[in-house]
């Protein structure tokens, strides 16, 4: 008898290698890990602008529209 009782029920997103233990380390570590994310994405997005120029910067702030609108509907509800 095994006492197997089945997978975890972990979120998906903690399956993926590299953004599931940083995910994990932001959930269940302290405040210095957003830091530490906010750095690597800091870096991510200098050395991509440094491999393929502006265009990289202005996907970036393509991709970057969604959340500001829904920041700016959260504030404009009061949440």
């Amino acid at each position: 008898m095994s006492t197997f009782t089945g997978p975890s029920r972990l979120p998906w997103y903690y399956r993926i290698p590299l953004f599931g233990w940083i995910a994990k380390d932001i959930v269940h570590g302290g405040r210095e890990n957003i830091l530490y994310l906010i750095v690597i994405l800091l870096t991510a997005l200098v050395l991509a602008v440094k491999t393929w120029g502006l265009v990289a910067l202005g996907l970036t702030a393509l991709a970057s529209v969604p959340v500001i609108f829904l920041l700016l509907f959260l504030i404009t509800i009061g949440k």
